[in-house]
Protein backbone atom coordinates (compact mmCIF):
# COMPACT_ATOMS: atom_id res chain seq x y z
CA UNK A 1 0.00 0.00 0.00
CA UNK A 2 1.42 3.56 -0.76
CA UNK A 3 2.83 5.73 2.01
CA UNK A 4 1.63 9.20 2.51
CA UNK A 5 4.37 10.39 0.23
CA UNK A 6 3.31 8.77 -3.11
CA UNK A 7 -0.57 9.72 -2.63
CA UNK A 8 0.38 13.21 -2.12
CA UNK A 9 2.52 12.63 -5.54
CA UNK A 10 -0.37 11.27 -6.98
CA UNK A 11 -2.77 14.29 -5.76
CA UNK A 12 0.16 16.28 -7.68
CA UNK A 13 -0.13 14.74 -11.09
CA UNK A 14 -3.92 14.60 -11.32
CA UNK A 15 -4.14 18.45 -10.11
CA UNK A 16 -1.36 18.75 -13.05
CA UNK A 17 -3.65 17.19 -15.48
CA UNK A 18 -6.91 17.82 -14.58
CA UNK A 19 -7.21 21.04 -12.10
CA UNK A 20 -9.24 23.98 -13.74
CA UNK A 21 -10.42 21.46 -16.91
CA UNK A 22 -13.22 20.58 -17.75
CA UNK A 23 -14.32 17.28 -17.83
CA UNK A 24 -15.55 15.92 -21.55
CA UNK A 25 -16.05 12.66 -20.96
CA UNK A 26 -16.56 9.92 -17.83
CA UNK A 27 -16.33 6.12 -17.38
CA UNK A 28 -17.05 4.96 -14.10
CA UNK A 29 -16.37 1.21 -13.40
CA UNK A 30 -17.74 0.68 -10.45
CA UNK A 31 -21.08 -0.46 -9.17
CA UNK A 32 -22.79 1.99 -7.37
CA UNK A 33 -21.19 4.92 -9.90
CA UNK A 34 -22.22 2.60 -13.11
CA UNK A 35 -24.72 4.80 -14.57
CA UNK A 36 -23.57 8.61 -13.41
CA UNK A 37 -22.58 11.07 -15.90
CA UNK A 38 -20.08 14.15 -14.81
CA UNK A 39 -19.90 15.34 -18.40
CA UNK A 40 -19.27 19.32 -18.40
CA UNK A 41 -17.63 19.26 -14.40
CA UNK A 42 -14.93 21.41 -14.33
CA UNK A 43 -12.04 19.91 -11.62
CA UNK A 44 -11.44 22.51 -8.81
CA UNK A 45 -8.27 19.80 -7.40
CA UNK A 46 -7.42 16.82 -5.72
CA UNK A 47 -6.35 16.74 -2.35
CA UNK A 48 -5.14 14.26 0.08
CA UNK A 49 -5.74 13.15 3.92
CA UNK A 50 -3.03 10.61 4.43
CA UNK A 51 -3.96 7.97 2.13
CA UNK A 52 -6.95 9.03 1.02
CA UNK A 53 -7.44 10.89 -2.59
CA UNK A 54 -10.65 14.04 -2.89
CA UNK A 55 -11.26 15.30 -5.60
CA UNK A 56 -13.02 17.91 -6.10
CA UNK A 57 -15.45 18.83 -9.03
CA UNK A 58 -18.06 21.73 -9.92
CA UNK A 59 -21.41 19.38 -11.78
CA UNK A 60 -24.44 21.77 -12.70
CA UNK A 61 -23.66 24.17 -9.62
CA UNK A 62 -22.90 21.53 -7.22
CA UNK A 63 -19.63 20.76 -5.40
CA UNK A 64 -18.76 17.40 -5.45
CA UNK A 65 -15.66 15.23 -4.47
CA UNK A 66 -14.27 12.01 -5.41
CA UNK A 67 -13.05 9.58 -2.82
CA UNK A 68 -10.74 6.90 -3.95
CA UNK A 69 -8.15 4.79 -2.27
CA UNK A 70 -5.28 3.07 -3.90
CA UNK A 71 -5.48 0.26 -1.01
CA UNK A 72 -2.82 -2.13 -2.10
CA UNK A 73 -2.75 -2.38 -6.03
CA UNK A 74 -4.45 0.67 -6.94
CA UNK A 75 -3.13 3.74 -8.99
CA UNK A 76 -3.86 6.57 -10.99
CA UNK A 77 -1.85 7.00 -14.66
CA UNK A 78 -2.37 9.91 -17.16
CA UNK A 79 -2.52 8.83 -20.84
CA UNK A 80 -2.38 11.31 -23.36
CA UNK A 81 -5.84 10.53 -25.79
CA UNK A 82 -5.64 7.75 -28.01
CA UNK A 83 -3.03 6.22 -26.49
CA UNK A 84 -2.76 3.01 -25.31
CA UNK A 85 -3.28 2.29 -21.55
CA UNK A 86 -0.34 1.42 -19.27
CA UNK A 87 -2.55 -1.49 -17.55
CA UNK A 88 -5.05 -4.07 -18.71
CA UNK A 89 -8.87 -2.18 -19.50
CA UNK A 90 -10.28 -4.47 -17.08
CA UNK A 91 -8.76 -3.17 -14.13
CA UNK A 92 -9.46 0.55 -14.65
CA UNK A 93 -12.14 1.43 -12.31
CA UNK A 94 -12.31 5.31 -12.82
CA UNK A 95 -11.67 6.84 -16.54
CA UNK A 96 -12.15 11.27 -16.31
CA UNK A 97 -11.37 12.14 -19.46
CA UNK A 98 -10.36 16.33 -20.60
CA UNK A 99 -9.73 17.34 -24.19
CA UNK A 100 -6.62 15.77 -25.35
CA UNK A 101 -6.12 14.10 -21.96
CA UNK A 102 -7.54 10.94 -19.53
CA UNK A 103 -6.70 10.00 -15.91
CA UNK A 104 -7.35 6.52 -15.37
CA UNK A 105 -7.72 5.13 -11.72
CA UNK A 106 -6.52 1.13 -12.15
CA UNK A 107 -8.03 -1.44 -9.71
CA UNK A 108 -8.99 1.56 -6.72
CA UNK A 109 -9.78 -0.65 -3.73
CA UNK A 110 -12.40 2.20 -3.06
CA UNK A 111 -14.26 4.91 -4.83
CA UNK A 112 -17.32 7.32 -3.86
CA UNK A 113 -18.90 10.09 -4.65
CA UNK A 114 -20.77 12.79 -2.66
CA UNK A 115 -21.12 16.21 -2.13
CA UNK A 116 -18.07 18.62 -0.73
CA UNK A 117 -19.88 19.35 2.42
CA UNK A 118 -20.13 15.56 3.65
CA UNK A 119 -16.30 14.91 3.56
CA UNK A 120 -16.28 14.97 7.39
CA UNK A 121 -18.13 11.42 7.00
CA UNK A 122 -15.74 10.17 4.96
CA UNK A 123 -12.02 10.84 6.23
CA UNK A 124 -13.39 12.73 9.61
CA UNK A 125 -12.29 9.52 11.49
CA UNK A 126 -8.83 9.84 10.54
CA UNK A 127 -6.02 11.20 12.19
CA UNK A 128 -4.06 14.42 11.34
CA UNK A 129 -2.57 13.92 8.48
CA UNK A 130 1.47 14.28 8.44
CA UNK A 131 1.62 15.87 4.93
CA UNK A 132 -0.93 18.99 5.75
CA UNK A 133 0.58 22.53 5.95
CA UNK A 134 -0.96 22.47 9.04
CA UNK A 135 -0.50 19.66 11.31
CA UNK A 136 -2.03 19.51 14.06
CA UNK A 137 0.85 18.20 16.37
CA UNK A 138 -0.87 18.26 19.55
CA UNK A 139 -3.32 16.50 18.59
CA UNK A 140 -2.12 13.56 16.98
CA UNK A 141 0.20 13.48 19.85
CA UNK A 142 -2.75 12.97 22.14
CA UNK A 143 -4.18 10.43 20.37
CA UNK A 144 -0.80 8.52 20.05
CA UNK A 145 -0.39 8.93 23.73
CA UNK A 146 -3.83 7.57 24.69
CA UNK A 147 -2.70 3.53 24.74
CA UNK A 148 0.70 4.07 26.31
CA UNK A 149 0.66 0.15 26.29
CA UNK A 150 -0.09 -0.09 22.75
CA UNK A 151 2.54 -1.49 20.91
CA UNK A 152 4.37 1.38 19.18
CA UNK A 153 4.58 -0.01 15.61
CA UNK A 154 0.44 -0.81 15.75
CA UNK A 155 -0.07 2.98 16.76
CA UNK A 156 1.67 4.63 13.77
CA UNK A 157 0.42 2.36 11.16
CA UNK A 158 -3.45 3.08 12.83
CA UNK A 159 -4.96 6.11 10.31
CA UNK A 160 -6.81 7.83 12.85
CA UNK A 161 -3.74 7.98 15.16
CA UNK A 162 -2.12 9.83 12.85
CA UNK A 163 -2.93 9.81 9.43
CA UNK A 164 0.50 8.61 6.26
CA UNK A 165 2.62 6.15 7.49
CA UNK A 166 2.75 2.77 6.14
CA UNK A 167 5.30 -0.19 6.44
CA UNK A 168 8.48 1.61 5.12
CA UNK A 169 8.16 4.90 7.15
CA UNK A 170 7.03 2.63 10.46
CA UNK A 171 10.23 0.70 10.34
CA UNK A 172 12.77 3.95 8.52
CA UNK A 173 10.97 6.36 11.81
CA UNK A 174 11.41 3.45 14.16
CA UNK A 175 15.20 3.26 13.40
CA UNK A 176 15.89 6.64 13.54
CA UNK A 177 13.85 7.12 16.77
CA UNK A 178 16.12 4.18 18.24
CA UNK A 179 12.95 2.73 19.13
CA UNK A 180 11.99 -0.80 18.97
CA UNK A 181 8.67 -0.80 16.82
CA UNK A 182 7.53 -3.77 19.17
CA UNK A 183 7.80 -1.75 22.06
CA UNK A 184 5.44 -0.35 23.81
CA UNK A 185 4.23 3.85 23.28
CA UNK A 186 5.31 4.43 26.01
CA UNK A 187 8.64 3.39 25.69
CA UNK A 188 9.38 6.24 23.21
CA UNK A 189 11.51 9.25 24.78
CA UNK A 190 10.73 11.92 23.10
CA UNK A 191 7.32 11.17 20.68
CA UNK A 192 6.79 14.81 19.58
CA UNK A 193 10.06 14.36 18.23
CA UNK A 194 8.95 11.02 16.76
CA UNK A 195 5.86 12.87 15.10
CA UNK A 196 8.16 15.76 13.66
CA UNK A 197 10.46 12.78 12.06
CA UNK A 198 7.66 11.32 10.28
CA UNK A 199 6.24 14.22 8.79
CA UNK A 200 10.07 15.37 7.70
CA UNK A 201 10.43 11.72 6.07
CA UNK A 202 7.47 11.86 4.44
CA UNK A 203 8.15 15.44 2.91
CA UNK A 204 11.45 14.05 1.80
CA UNK A 205 10.13 11.42 0.12
CA UNK A 206 7.80 14.24 -1.79
CA UNK A 207 11.22 15.95 -2.66
CA UNK A 208 12.93 12.93 -3.73
CA UNK A 209 9.75 11.12 -5.18
CA UNK A 210 10.62 7.99 -3.23
CA UNK A 211 11.50 7.04 0.28
CA UNK A 212 15.22 8.46 0.93
CA UNK A 213 16.12 7.71 4.54
CA UNK A 214 19.55 6.61 5.34
CA UNK A 215 21.50 9.62 5.03
CA UNK A 216 22.88 11.46 1.51
CA UNK A 217 22.68 7.49 0.00
CA UNK A 218 19.68 8.29 -2.29
CA UNK A 219 17.09 6.03 -2.57
CA UNK A 220 18.16 3.90 0.24
CA UNK A 221 16.23 2.97 3.43
CA UNK A 222 18.08 1.98 6.60
CA UNK A 223 16.11 -0.94 7.77
CA UNK A 224 12.89 -1.50 5.58
CA UNK A 225 13.60 -4.93 4.03
CA UNK A 226 17.25 -5.69 4.71
CA UNK A 227 16.77 -8.41 7.03
CA UNK A 228 19.65 -10.50 7.70
CA UNK A 229 21.41 -7.48 5.52
CA UNK A 230 23.80 -5.75 7.84
CA UNK A 231 22.90 -2.29 9.72
CA UNK A 232 24.22 0.72 7.80
CA UNK A 233 25.25 2.13 10.82
CA UNK A 234 26.51 -0.56 13.07
CA UNK A 235 26.64 -3.93 10.98
CA UNK A 236 24.32 -5.77 12.79
CA UNK A 237 22.45 -7.44 11.09
CA UNK A 238 18.78 -6.55 10.37
CA UNK A 239 16.11 -8.23 12.23
CA UNK A 240 11.93 -8.63 10.61
CA UNK A 241 8.95 -9.34 12.11
CA UNK A 242 5.21 -9.15 12.26
CA UNK A 243 3.41 -6.14 13.72
CA UNK A 244 -0.44 -4.87 13.72
CA UNK A 245 -3.62 -6.53 14.74
CA UNK A 246 -4.95 -10.23 14.27
CA UNK A 247 -5.30 -10.58 10.77
CA UNK A 248 -3.76 -7.19 9.23
CA UNK A 249 -0.04 -7.78 10.25
CA UNK A 250 2.27 -6.26 8.20
CA UNK A 251 6.07 -6.94 8.81
CA UNK A 252 8.82 -4.42 10.23
CA UNK A 253 12.07 -4.00 10.40
CA UNK A 254 14.61 -2.97 12.88
CA UNK A 255 18.53 -3.43 14.25
CA UNK A 256 18.83 -4.81 17.25
CA UNK A 257 21.62 -3.18 18.54
CA UNK A 258 20.33 0.72 17.20
CA UNK A 259 16.91 -0.48 18.69
CA UNK A 260 17.17 -2.68 21.80
CA UNK A 261 15.16 -4.96 23.13
CA UNK A 262 15.06 -3.60 26.16
CA UNK A 263 12.22 -0.83 25.09
CA UNK A 264 9.81 -4.01 24.69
Amino acid sequence: MPEGDAVFLTARRLDRALAGRVLTATDFRWPSLATVDLSGAVVRGTGTHGKHLLTRLEHDGRELTLHTHLKMEGVWRIVDAGRRWPRPAHEARVVLRTDGREAVGFALGLVELFPTADEGGAIGHLGPDLMAEQFDEPDALRRLLADPDRVLGEALLDQTVVAGIGTIYLAELCFLQGAHPLGSVSAVGDPARLLRRGRQLLKNGVYHGRPTTAGERKGTVWVYRRQRQPCLRCGTPIRAGSVGEAGRERTTYWCPSCQPESSL
